[in-house]
């Protein structure tokens, strides 16, 4: 029993890690396209590649263009905040009752 707490909380520790790790991607992604930068950048590349499936995705569910202001990585952020908060925090307290 203890090693399968373990493995969850292990798993829910990994799991909230790379939530975070993905909204800090959404965040810089979101800020940089305020500076109009070079496609050209592998940065810059990297960061479309790795947030652009996830708006098509969010844009084909919800028209996220409200005034001008594309939405999707607010929608992103939120989205992953809840799975974050519900998930993970689930994980754990499954891990305790164990």
């Amino acid at each position: 029993m203890i090693v399968l707490a373990t493995l969850i909380e292990a798993f829910a520790t990994i799991l909230h890690t790379l939530i975070n790790i993905y909204i800090w991607v959404v965040i810089i992604a979101a800020l940089i396209t305020f500076v109009r930068p070079d496609p050209y950048n592998p940065i810059v590349q990297i960061l479309f590649r790795l947030t652009n499936p996830v708006y098509a995705f969010i844009r084909k569910l919800v028209p996220t263009l409200i005034g001008g202001i594309d939405l999707a990585p607010l929608i992103v952020i939120l989205t992953l905040q809840f799975i974050d908060l519900f998930a993970v925090k689930l994980l754990f307290a499954l891990a305790n009752v164990l």
